[in-house]
């Protein structure tokens, strides 16, 4: 057994029908965790947990967006070790076409799915006292952000301060709170945005990058470090993944 090993928790990945949430889950059932996943699109979904690694795995669809389903999530969830929070969109718009929507849709998946769903553990005591460690996806774009990004870009900020602040909260508890902050990784968010706008684009983004674009492993691989004990000394920091 390593620090590293996640033999022995249970960790819950939201998002984890796609892209980053995916890779996170199958990666932290390689390291031996029973994983929960859930996310919107049951078949996806269904595609995700067939790649995991290990057995006693469980998979409950939920649209985060929908308070019901948030109670019907935490319900039907055993007590965790780990939280991931993969949820959220890149809806990119210059601030000029910035409605009153589009600030609500950004901000409902992108922010408030993750804060509520965390009231609803810490209310109904799912969260495990003194071996527990919360990770919030955030992006590099908060420290170097980019024309057109103000809806996605502001919502990874407001991320990264709720998770400072829950680390001072959940800290008597023993609980951790971090985030990761990548760079752009080649998912399908980043081929929407060569769908969307164009090839070009994407190229501008690597070249910014001075290591390039990630992989989702290189962010799945950070994200075990913080559910692991090798990070037991670790809270309130946002680890920024593929320089700047």
């Amino acid at each position: 057994m390593t620090a590293f090993d996640l033999s022995g928790k249970t960790i819950l990945v939201t998002g984890a029908s796609s892209g980053l949430g995916r890779q996170t889950a199958v990666t932290a059932s390689e390291f031996g965790a029973r994983l929960v996943i859930t996310g919107r699109n049951e078949a996806r979904l269904s595609e995700t947990f067939r790649e995991l690694k290990g057995d006693n795995h469980l998979q409950i669809v939920a649209d985060l967006t929908l308070q019901d389903d948030i109670n019907r999530l935490v319900a039907a969830l055993p007590e965790l070790n780990g939280v991931v929070h993969s949820t959220g969109i890149s809806d990119l718009s210059p601030a000029r076409f910035i409605t009153a929507e589009t600030i609500a849709k950004t901000f409902r998946i992108s922010f408030d799915a993750s804060v509520l769903l965390t009231a609803g553990l810490l209310g109904k005591k799912k969260l495990a006292k003194g071996n527990c460690s919360i990770v919030f996806i955030s992006s590099i774009s908060t420290r170097y952000p980019f024309v057109g990004g103000a809806m996605y870009i502001s919502a990874k900020a407001a991320l990264e301060a709720y998770a400072r602040v829950l680390a001072l909260e959940l800290a008597p508890k023993g609980i951790r709170v971090n985030c990761v902050a990548p760079a752009f990784v080649r998912t399908p968010m980043l081929d929407e945005t060569a769908a969307n706008y164009s090839q070009e684009a994407v190229n501008m983004i690597e070249a910014r990058q001075i290591l390039g674009l990630g992989d989702p492993t290189d962010v799945a691989n950070s994200i075990v470090y913080y559910l692991a004990d090798a990070s037991k000394w670790v809270s309130a920091t946002s680890l920024v993944l593929g320089g700047g």
